[in-house]
């Protein structure tokens, strides 16, 4: 499967990341399938070991159009994997995306437990240097409490980046949304991790 480049195309990268995407949802699936189509080494990271199991079959929870030729591709080619071992995952790799759940709380509020619980993860497996991205659709002032939960949990002091990358994948076109997007939103205090993403 080829995506044209050209305006509005995302561009194949002349150094590929090892990137780690926690949750396998939407978001996630999409994220990490396209990222993996681009060039980058990508570990989509669930601690539902069934899905994880279903996964690594090429049984895909949803469909949406192209999805599933895209993972099949980059499993085949090397590029895409799937684990339920989150520490090591996260200990492993870089750059970590935060793709998981937010749920609407009855008094309108969000539930960002498993954003917490991914930071806590984050900050106890933290090894050296990273860069973490939250995917997930967040209040403001999510990245603060991200960082703040990283380095309460963190062991050792090491430059831990946090931005937001917020997506805007519609169901039906997800994968040309993120190949072709028309816009590109990056919210971060970093200059470092602004040139990354």
């Amino acid at each position: 499967m080829t995506f044209p480049q050209g305006n509005g195309s995302a561009a194949r990268p002349t150094d590929p990341k090892q990137i780690a995407i926690v949750g396998t949802g939407y978001v996630g699936l999409v994220t990490g399938a396209c990222f993996a189509e681009l060039g980058h080494h990508v570990l989509c990271l669930d601690n539902d070991a069934r899905k994880i199991g279903t996964l690594r079959l090429g049984e895909l929870p949803f469909f949406e159009p192209q999805l599933h030729e895209l993972v099949l591709h980059n499993r085949q080619a090397g590029r895409l994997n799937f684990s339920d071992d989150v520490a090591s995952g996260l200990r492993d790799n870089p750059i970590v995306f935060i793709a998981v759940g937010t749920p609407i709380l009855p008094n309108d509020g969000v539930d960002l437990s498993q954003v917490s619980d991914v930071a806590a993860t984050i900050g106890r497996e933290l090894n050296g240097p990273k860069l973490v991205v939250v995917k997930s659709t967040v209040p403001p002032e999510t990245c603060e409490m991200v960082a703040a939960i990283i380095a309460e949990n963190a062991p050792h002091s090491y430059n831990v980046e946090v931005a937001a990358n917020p997506e805007f994948l519609r169901e039906g076109s997800a994968v040309d949304d993120f190949m072709r997007p028309d816009r590109v939103v990056i919210g971060t205090r970093s200059e470092g991790a602004r040139r990354t993403l």
